[in-house]
């Protein structure tokens, strides 16, 4: 007979694998995001002369969507904590009091 598992606690471990190119990356500094009643589409953009080119495309649903914006809003709140506020491009720098 086998032992009752315990319960597990907080999200389950995912293993992933991740190629080498994937690995290294792309750089983004721009996201033009579409959606139909299925998907979203995200695609990023280098935005770098000669001239802007997409270098990724992610589409996704609507809920993995949602599920993307809340992590996002979470880790961005956990960088605040530790970094700072942080400034968008054109935004006029904060006076001290």
């Amino acid at each position: 007979m086998d032992a009752p598992k315990p319960p597990q606690h907080g999200p389950a471990q995912l293993t992933v694998k991740i190629s080498d190119e994937t690995h290294r990356g792309l750089y983004a500094n721009r996201v033009i995001i579409a959606h139909s009643g299925e998907e979203f589409v995200l695609d990023f953009v280098a935005d770098l002369p000669p001239g802007p080119q997409v270098v990724s495309r992610i589409i996704t649903s609507p809920s993995h969507a949602v599920a993307l914006v809340e992590a996002l809003s979470e880790n961005i709140g956990r960088y605040q904590a530790q970094y700072g506020p942080i400034r968008r491009p054109g935004a006029p720098p904060k006076a001290d009091a």
